[in-house]
């Protein structure tokens, strides 16, 4: 089965590559007017993005794993004011943010935020966050736990298509720094760094090979793919997978790409003004596809999660949007939290 993502983005050529002992250089220099939020562990020694300002010295430090937290909260909040109804009229609530950098992003997580580009194509509060945006990328030279990125094409080389600025960790020291954006370029106006002339691509293919290895066999996510398109999975095969399936909450705030929303009218003042906001949802939620007389095409635990399965992997969205809704990220399989995650939930249609 041929899963290799349908890239419907332009390809960026690179347009600068760039020694970079210190990645701190970098930093600072990004920091500089801008909201620049890093990868650190809490007080919990739970990793999650975290702001940092120009005059910080920490050494930078990936983590092996994504964050706990992902990247879509800088882009889809989890809840904001669309509009308010005041004196007959409606007027909108677009957001004004100032500039923001994420620096150090996983691969997986630039693919999500690359489909949720698509998802929100004609949302003016998402579109507002994003043209804010700087994404310095990050390439893994180690598998994380549970992922499964180099299967769908998602990683572990972050594509120069999702990125302003891509950090390549060398085997020996240091790093390379790769322009793949006009904006990228723009943000190192100043900024002293000395050209590399290193065949780059060869290690970086190495290191692209290497972690696919790590991340072992793909039989069964395959399989398991095209099983759900297939529509071979029965009923009573979801319904056993819901049982311990993670929960609403979990799924909502863990997986990279989930879009789902909804809207909340609510009387202000002396009851002739209004305003509307928007949170984050949950396809998993018992009444989220409830109509309003009554009916409820998921009424049963194992129909929402077919459909939050199909939407992960479904073929017709991922012509849409150009990949599937799951990254790969192993998320769902690393949260502490008792269930299944998207390998397992793969491997149980493969194998029913």
């Amino acid at each position: 089965m041929d899963l290799t993502i349908i890239d419907k983005r332009r390809a960026r050529n690179t347009m600068g590559v760039y020694r970079l002992e210190h990645p701190e250089k970098l930093r600072s220099h990004l920091a500089n007017g801008r909201r620049l939020f890093e990868v650190r562990p809490d007080e919990g020694e739970m990793w999650r993005w975290q702001q940092v300002d120009a005059a910080d010295v920490q050494p930078f430090k990936a983590p092996l794993d994504p964050p706990v937290d992902t990247p879509r909260r800088f882009l889809f909040a989890e809840r904001e004011l669309l509009f308010r109804f005041e004196g007959g009229n409606f007027y909108s609530a677009l957001p004004e943010p100032a500039p923001q950098v994420l620096f150090g992003v996983h691969s997986c997580d630039l693919q999500a935020i690359a489909y949720l580009d698509l998802v929100f194509a004609d949302d003016p509060h998402y579109q507002a966050r994003r043209r804010a945006l700087l994404l310095v990328g990050l390439d893994c030279h180690h598998s994380c736990n549970a992922g499964f990125c180099s299967t769908l094409s998602s990683g572990p080389s972050v594509r120069q298509s999702m990125a302003d600025l891509v950090l390549l960790p060398l085997e020996r020291r240091g790093y390379l720094l790769l322009v793949t954006s006009t904006a990228g370029a723009n943000a190192l106006e100043g900024l002293d760094l000395e050209p590399a002339e290193m065949p780059w691509q060869d290690e970086r293919a190495r290191n692209t090979a290497q972690v696919s290895a790590a991340q072992g066999s793909v039989d069964d996510i395959a399989s398991g793919i095209a099983a759900i398109n297939a529509g071979l999975v029965a009923a009573d095969t979801w319904e056993a997978i819901a049982l311990d399936f993670l929960g609403t909450e979990d799924c909502a705030s863990l997986c990279p790409t989930c879009a789902c929303f909804t809207v909340d009218l609510q009387s202000v003042g002396d009851g002739q003004s209004s305003i509307g906001e928007r949170s984050w949802d949950s396809c998993l939620s018992a009444d989220f596809q409830l109509e309003a007389q009554g009916h409820n095409p998921s009424s049963s635990a194992g129909q929402r999660t077919h459909h939050f399965w199909l939407h992960k992997f479904g073929n017709a969205f991922r012509k849409r949007y150009g990949s599937y809704g799951c990254v790969g990220c192993g998320r769902c399989e690393r949260a502490p939290r008792k269930g299944i995650g998207a390998k397992e939930a793969l491997r149980r249609v493969a194998r029913p």
